[in-house]
């Protein structure tokens, strides 16, 4: 694993999984930055198993661009991975992690740097001010969530703060040496407790290609965060469990007292809604159960997350590398 270097300033991680479209946006935006910032720096570019072009673009960018450092996954490990895969790599004394996408624009990054350096905080998050480009489900749906975390899982995370956000190597350092597996950073970083600030900025829209994050992976990091952070749908299901239980003993006592006064009647309708409400209470809390046996399986198991197939920094030419466990994805 790469060492930090003393006068390496600033690391840029920035997970890719087909962004051949974005990619040479991206690059015109972020080098003509990087360069005038003053400070030595490198773009980690995580290739999160690519089945376009990107790989090959990268390629051709890195001759002329000599900051440029691919890492390159043997397949696609998720986002959240791809993104610690970069952490465990970066060698500067300050992290950023940016999406290829564009949709958080990368001159904030120098306003990060300088709020880091004259506060003396080890992290800064970038928070999305203005968000007018986002549809309002997607809107409301994060508000909600992101309150729903802060009360859940007792975490002091800024709303609308995403996974961009610049870090102290003491930060990076302590989020790599965590055991945790289907990490979710943008909790994980808040619940280590390090002094913090924010920088505003208004949220674009994607510059180019599709995006990586469908309804179906927004619910499953969702999953992942609550249950990473909270033991309160533990304690639902304890009470759901409570409530079955009074509901089936009201049952029991009216069936008593039903036929005590000889009013019993035949009929099957009541039979039928209250085993089927206490079959749903049943399942819904087997559910919850078997997400934390899950995550308690996959950490005994230990298998890595992801695995790397080439670093750039290591060889000229591609070289199959085995990796310690790491985070799994997810934003």
């Amino acid at each position: 694993m790469p060492a930090p270097v003393p006068d390496l300033t600033l690391s840029i991680v920035i997970p890719m999984f087909n962004e051949e479209a974005v990619l040479p946006l991206l690059v015109d935006r972020l080098r003509p930055l990087a360069d005038g910032m003053g400070a030595a720096y490198e773009v980690v570019a995580v290739d999160d198993g690519s089945t376009d072009g990107t790989p090959v673009l990268l390629e051709r960018l890195r001759r002329e661009w000599p900051q440029l450092r691919i890492v390159r996954l043997r397949a696609n490990s998720g986002h959240q991975a791809a993104i610690s895969a970069g952490l465990q790599r970066a060698r500067g004394s300050y992290v950023v992690t940016l999406d290829a996408d564009l949709q958080d624009p990368p001159e904030v990054i120098p306003q990060m740097l300088s709020l880091a350096r004259t506060e003396g905080v080890d992290v800064v998050y970038g928070v999305r001010e203005d968000r007018s480009t986002d549809t309002a489900f997607k809107r409301g749906s994060a508000r909600l969530f992101y309150k729903a975390m802060r009360r859940l899982g007792n975490i002091d995370t800024p709303e609308d703060a995403g996974d961009y956000r610049l870090m102290s190597r003491a930060t990076v350092d302590a989020v790599n040496s965590l055991p945790d597996h289907n990490r979710v950073l943008r909790f994980v970083v808040p619940a280590l407790g390090f002094p913090s600030g924010t920088v505003g900025y208004a949220r674009e829209v994607r510059a180019a290609g599709t995006t990586k994050y469908p309804l179906a992976k927004m619910v499953r990091l969702s999953v992942d965060s609550v249950t990473g952070f909270s033991l309160a749908p533990l304690r639902f299901a304890t009470w759901l469990g409570l409530l079955g239980g009074v509901a089936a003993l009201g049952v029991l006592l009216y069936a008593v007292f039903a036929r005590v006064l000889g009013h019993v009647l035949p009929g099957w309708t009541s039979t039928v809604v209250i085993v089927a409400a206490m079959g749903a209470v049943q399942l819904l809390a087997l559910g919850i159960l078997g997400e934390y046996v899950g995550r308690m399986y996959a950490a005994m198991q230990g298998r890595p997350t992801y695995f790397v197939a080439h670093d750039s920094l290591d060889s000229p030419g591609p070289r199959a590398e085995h990796v310690e466990p790491g985070p799994q994805q997810g934003p």
